[in-house]
């Protein structure tokens, strides 16, 4: 038996090397410290660009005459990541998270510096198209290598730190993009960032060199699957046009709609394991619930300024602070899920975390009600936030656990693209009924506050109703298919690596 080989004695499972004692750490501890560090800066990194651009955006647009390419720079990045996405699984599973990882940040980089340096609209969404593509690559490589460098239960704390990675960026990044924006311009907010991402690599890159391929010396390596990229393209293209229609009410908007689901769905149907959608027993429901609660969760999230400044009179400054306490409860949440003893009841934590979720969701449209308090959004997004860290890292966990080596980058990066497209519908649906009852579909989004405050919008509570609506509907459904996380069949305890 190999070292890969599941081990029968202590359940580990395949794939898994058996760690010797003296690596018996954590995360932090010597044989894991450089590789942990280095792969949490480089999402704090990834994290703090996403956070700021924002808040750079409406001054580049503006600075290079390109308001009408405005929604672009966000969907290029959107697309060309899920192109990014599937690559780095296949990448990986053929020759280990190195190569894409090192490609990731490189293109990362220089999408970077091309957005940095643009002369025209045109060329800065191309260098978001760039960073798109990088930083799909570089979040599927390294949570390979999570599958492949730690064992198993050290994997729920690195996941929880990749979590953590957020938590500072959601906060701060903002405020930064905008100080910097004010005072050296808004292409600093772009080149800064730069310079910052290379150390971590540099970090990082002997142990992820030491992984190897990951493959016992008889084994295949894995093939590209061309069938699998065409498809990703479709459903890029079908993301890209879904966005693009639901930017405007307009008869003529349906055509890109149309074309749009038309080639989304089969192809997504085809991309994401088999019985995704149909929320089959195990692998399926876990990547399906990834996309449900991200879904669910952001959407409510995104138009909570919105509400509290149009129905109960708010600051945007009042408003922004609902938000606040988010991503600390996030990383809580993440926290919690990674402690020793909850391995045991990991399903468990699951269904809880989607109930948070559902009640955070359900609940946070009761501030519509005059006589609620004005600060109920704060404590309803604060309960679901947490619901998020503990569901979001036990899923990751639970992709992990549930794939073969030769198949954890594609599942991971299957994780990924429902996410992604969750999140993309869901927004798509639901700023469709906001601007249909009369609200401002463009005023969805990183700073829904501002782009309300520009727009002069009287949106009336019927709108923010039929949003929480569809919110809450993919929260229920999240509960219900939380429930079906175990593979058929399956062994062992709430936790136990067998299930």
């Amino acid at each position: 038996m190999t070292e890969t080989d599941a081990d029968a004695s202590t359940g580990a499972p395949t794939g898994a090397a058996r760690t010797p004692p003296e690596r018996d750490g954590g995360v932090l501890s010597a044989p894991y410290r450089a590789l942990t560090l280095g792969c949490v800066s480089t999402i704090l990194l990834i994290a703090f660009e996403a956070m700021a651009v924002g808040t750079a955006m409406p001054a580049a647009a503006e600075a290079l005459d390109g308001l009408a390419l405005y929604a672009f720079a966000f969907s290029a990045f959107f697309t060309t990541s899920l192109l990014g996405m599937v690559l780095s699984g296949q990448w990986c599973d053929r020759s280990g998270p190195t190569a894409p990882v090192l490609a990731g940040v490189a293109a990362f980089s220089s999408g970077l510096l091309l957005s940095g340096a643009a002369q025209s609209m045109w060329v800065f969404v191309l260098g978001r198209a760039a960073q798109g593509v990088g930083g799909g690559l570089v979040i599927v490589a390294l949570y390979v290598t999570v599958r492949r460098a730690y064992p198993e239960r050290l994997r729920p704390a690195a996941l929880a730190s990749f979590s953590a990675a957020w938590v500072v960026p959601s906060m701060v990044g903002p405020v930064i993009a905008g100080t910097v924006t004010e005072r050296f311009g808004w292409r600093w907010v772009f080149l800064g960032i730069t310079a910052l991402v290379i150390l971590p690599v540099l970090v990082m890159l002997p142990q992820l060199r030491r992984l190897g391929d990951g493959r016992d010396g008889e084994q295949p390596a894995a093939r590209f699957d061309g069938r699998r990229l065409r498809l990703a393209v479709a459903v890029a293209a079908g993301a890209g046009l879904l966005q693009l229609g639901g930017q405007e009410l307009r008869w003529l908007s349906l055509v890109p709609v149309l074309a749009g689901v038309a080639l989304l769905a089969p192809s997504a149907a085809r991309l994401l394991p088999r019985g995704t959608f149909l929320a089959g027993r195990g692998l399926p429901s876990v990547i399906a619930l990834r996309g449900l609660i991200s879904a669910a969760y952001l959407s409510t999230q995104s138009f909570v300024p919105l509400m509290l400044v149009t129905q109960r009179g708010l600051s945007y400054t009042q408003a922004g602070l609902a938000l606040a306490a988010s991503g600390g409860l996030w990383a809580l949440g993440s926290f919690a899920q990674s402690r020793p003893g909850a391995e045991r009841h990991r399903f468990r934590l699951v269904r809880l975390g989607t109930v948070l979720i559902a009640a955070g969701v359900v609940l946070t449209p009761l501030v519509l009600i005059e006589a609620v308090p004005v600060w109920t959004p704060a404590l309803t997004l604060a309960i679901g936030c947490f619901g998020m860290g503990l569901v979001t890292a036990s899923v990751g966990v639970l992709v992990l656990r549930l794939s073969e080596p030769r198949e954890a980058g594609e599942n991971v990066a299957s994780l990924q693209v429902c996410d992604s497209l969750g999140n993309v519908v869901m927004l798509t649906v639901v700023g469709t009924l906001f601007a249909a009852l009369g609200g401002d579909a463009t005023a969805v989004g990183h700073d829904a506050a501002t782009a309300a405050e520009e727009a002069g919008t009287n949106v009336g509570p019927g709108a923010f109703v039929a949003v929480y609506a569809a919110t809450a509907a993919a929260a229920l459904l999240a509960v219900v298919v939380g429930g079906r996380l175990r593979a058929p069949g399956a062994r062992g305890g709430d936790g136990a690596p067998g299930a």
